[in-house]
């Protein structure tokens, strides 16, 4: 297996596929590397170097029972773009994969960094704040700490439902299903669970203030996970230039519901900038 290990002594797991300009993912939770298989070779076929790994604790890397914070996080993305020797990335995170993208820039800036991609993303902050009303409530994030605790295997298998929004009209195949609850039952539960309260309260404000490059973001209008009016409708307004695309109807796993229409506009983007 392709892996390199982290200055904390931990093992992550990553795919490297094709030549060209790398172009980096970063999965959300609690998935791994795999829910990027269709992009990954979509632009390496297109003549990009496609890459993703398995974040600490999910898929096939280490379950150490700590580290599971975006500075940590960033680190990890560091440690891989060291050990890869890369320059001139795109980076894209989906879900809470778009806060460790962003808190990579906050911690380490843009010399390396080409574009940047958030995708039904966390950023620039989550949960309900004082000064971030529009954000879910914190019994939200509790009650999902809570169903993980009781059994985890179906409370994943019931959150698919939102997730791609198989009660809002879209159709996703029992494969997918099968496919998805697979690789979060891979994780560790004591990493699925910290990551809950990471991707919840931390604050990527500071981070988006950094982002000097071409930015997309996409979000699915009717996402019921991450929804857009607190997320990505304001990380658009936070960086100036970025490039904003709805998807109409989109739930939160659009990765899968707009396979195609998402590596369109993915390699569109790539051959712009």
């Amino acid at each position: 297996m392709s892996t390199f290990t982290t200055k904390d002594g931990v093992r992550i797991y990553f795919k490297d596929y094709g030549k060209g300009q790398p172009v980096l993912f970063s999965h959300g939770w609690p998935l791994d590397a795999d829910m990027w298989e269709s992009q990954l070779v979509h632009l390496a076929e297109n003549g990009y170097r496609a890459i993703a790994f398995d974040r600490r604790g999910f898929g096939r890397s280490d379950q150490p029972w700590e580290g599971y914070d975006y500075d940590t996080f960033a680190d990890d993305i560091h440690g891989l773009i060291e050990h890869l020797g890369l320059n001139d990335i795109t980076l894209v995170g989906f879900s809470m994969g778009g806060g460790d993208v962003s808190r990579y820039i906050g911690r380490y800036g843009t010399a390396k960094v080409k574009n940047l991609v958030l995708l039904g993303a966390v950023t620039p902050i989550f949960g309900k704040t004082a000064d971030h009303p529009e954000g879910p409530e914190k019994a939200v994030f509790d009650n999902i700490i809570a169903g993980l605790r009781s059994d985890r295997a179906q409370f994943i298998k019931e959150f698919a439902t939102p997730f791609y929004g198989t009660n809002a009209g879209q159709t996703v195949s029992d494969g997918v299903l099968t496919q998805t609850l697979n690789i979060a039952l891979l994780a560790s539960l004591k990493g699925t669970i910290d990551c809950v309260t990471a991707f919840a309260e931390t604050d990527f404000r500071g981070d988006l203030a950094k982002v000097d490059v071409p930015t997309l973001i996409i979000h699915g209008s009717n996402d019921q996970v991450v929804p857009f009016e607190a997320t990505g409708k304001l990380a658009h307004a936070l960086i100036a230039g970025s490039e904003l695309k709805v998807y109409d109807n989109a739930p939160h796993g659009f990765a899968v519901t707009h396979q195609d229409q998402l590596n369109q506009d993915l390699l569109a983007f790539l051959q712009q900038h």
